[in-house]
């Protein structure tokens, strides 16, 4: 849904910006020529504003993990449980981008409650080559996720899966549909 978001926004984008080219040089013609003044092409331009805005605002404040592209999913083979087993934290990987260097992973995290069957997301971000969670306590999740070699790559955290949630690029902490779901948003 956010590949198809972005690249609907690139050719609105691309539109407005060849409109006000146009838009322009008719008013350029308008003022030197004493022509019509060109209503249609100024609506055209205001429309490709408001809605290349709209989708800006749209991917900015209205983010949820629903987003997610779970068919293309790899779960990651262990999970962990809770030290009581009230809760489950599972791992996936998602695939995007291409094959070789232009693509990539992200990894997420989903609690799932055992006694109340619900689940939650609470952590997301690209995959690093060190990657593992552990449970500190009932409630406090430990995830370490870094790459060795370059000190700026580590996405490493302990979440209080109840009151905290993880986005690396922080779309779900600006989310406005998601701001009751936490307490305490971290991201990079």
């Amino acid at each position: 849904m956010n590949l198809l978001l972005n690249t609907l926004g690139f050719f609105v984008f691309l539109f407005t910006l060849i409109v006000l080219f146009i838009f322009v040089i008719k008013l350029m013609i308008f003022f030197f020529k004493q022509k019509n003044f060109p209503k249609k092409t100024l609506t055209a331009l205001l429309a490709g504003l408001v809605l290349f805005f709209g989708i800006f605002i749209y991917i900015q404040y209205f983010f949820t993990f629903g987003t997610l592209d779970k068919k293309n999913t790899q779960q990651v083979p262990e999970s962990v449980s809770s030290p009581t087993g009230e809760y489950t934290a599972h791992a996936y990987y998602e695939p995007y981008g291409g094959a070789g260097p232009s693509g990539g992973v992200h990894v997420w995290i989903e609690i799932l409650n055992n006694k109340a069957h619900t689940n939650k997301i609470v952590y997301y971000a690209e995959a690093k080559s060190q990657f593992s969670m552990k449970w500190l306590d009932e409630e406090k999740l430990s995830i370490i996720n870094k790459e060795p070699n370059y000190t700026n790559s580590n996405r490493s955290i302990v979440l209080s899966i109840d009151k905290e949630i993880y986005h690396e690029n922080g779309l779900a902490c600006q989310s406005l549909l998601m701001k009751d779901e936490y307490e305490k948003c971290y991201q990079n």
